[in-house]
């Protein structure tokens, strides 16, 4: 998951980072982005330095090319925390992710300005009006390339109010995460399957296009296959197949073809190992032409699922009906 975090200065963006950092997440920031972009031009770091660099740098790139950044930096498999979020493009670059839930941290005025004096940054304001008007110039300019805070806030999922001791923030951290825990999407069975086959695909040498099959019986993988030709023969991709390499057009030649068409790889696979098919289910990219619908037939394979049409598929569509074989478009 991709927990964002967005608020007023002062308002302990940091504590909350720092509680979700102690629990595994990896921590990144988008001033940290700008931080190094200051460094590189070899500019001195201040807020304002900071607010100036963030607006010409979105109006330069684009209003979410701090949060593109800081997605490259992202290790799979682990959980992130991204600080200092400040414009809806950011969000909505973010929110296209996947699992990504924005966490608005608030506190009152008076508080944020007494931890702001005791950090003691340089060009902190010293006065409660001073620090008042900073924020207000800093929360929506007319430029819509500066950061757009209000409008940030609006979109936020969850809200944190960090007015309360550290052990009670803590605990609102963690009652937050377990909301957003309950929020997580995952793939259905479907979707999950036919990503395995997009996968499977990529290992195809053929030229002429990429198919898969992932064949599954009890949510358990049995075999996959992916178009190209036959085991121990030159790829189609390296000379293996001269009528795929011919530009031959689609649907002519067939007779020709070296190549196993994925299906027919899976079910044969099986064969190979001695593993049954029976009752399973064949999860395609690609529709079975005429040949691989007679196999899938015969192998007693109960349904097929598949994403995209084949060209040539009214005879297998019409078989497999005939053959009693569930047939699903995903």
């Amino acid at each position: 998951m991709i927990i964002g975090l967005t608020g007023r200065n002062c308002a302990g963006k940091g504590e909350v980072a720092r509680v979700l950092v102690d629990a595994g997440f990896e921590y990144l920031s988008l001033s940290d982005e700008l931080r190094r972009e200051l460094k590189a031009r070899g500019q001195p770091e201040s807020r304002e330095a900071l607010i100036e660099l963030g607006t010409s740098i979105r109006r330069e790139l684009g209003p979410d090319i701090l949060a593109r950044r800081v997605a490259t930096r992202f290790t799979p498999g682990l959980n992130q925390v991204v600080d200092s979020i400040r414009h809806p493009f950011e969000v909505m670059y973010l929110r296209s992710l996947g699992n990504f839930f924005l966490v608005l941290v608030d506190a009152p005025l008076e508080i944020r300005f007494q931890r702001a004096l005791a950090r003691g940054r340089v060009g902190d304001a010293l006065t409660l009006e001073a620090f008042k008007s900073a924020e207000e110039q800093e929360l929506s300019p007319s430029d819509p390339f500066a950061q757009q805070l209000l409008r940030t806030f609006e979109l936020a999922d969850f809200v944190i109010v960090n007015d309360c001791d550290i052990e009670t923030l803590r605990q609102r951290v963690k009652d937050i995460f377990v909301l957003i825990c309950a929020k997580l999407e995952r793939p259905d069975w479907d979707h999950y399957f036919m990503a395995i086959a997009d996968v499977v695909a990529s290992r195809s040498s053929c030229v002429k296009r990429r198919v898969a099959a992932v064949i599954v019986k009890d949510k358990r993988i049995i075999t996959t296959g992916y178009n190209g030709t036959p085991r121990g023969i030159t790829n189609c991709n390296e000379g293996g197949c001269k009528r795929c390499l011919s530009l031959t057009p689609s649907g002519t030649g067939l007779d020709e073809c070296l190549c196993s068409h994925a299906e027919e790889n899976a079910i044969v696979q099986a064969a190979y190992h001695g593993v049954s098919l029976k009752g399973a289910t064949l999860y395609t990219t690609f529709s079975p032409c005429v040949i691989c619908t007679k196999m899938i037939v015969n192998a007693g394979i109960s349904e097929v699922v598949f994403r995209s049409l084949y060209s040539l598929s009214t005879t297998a569509m019409e078989l497999l009906s005939e053959g009693k074989v569930v047939v699903r478009q995903i």
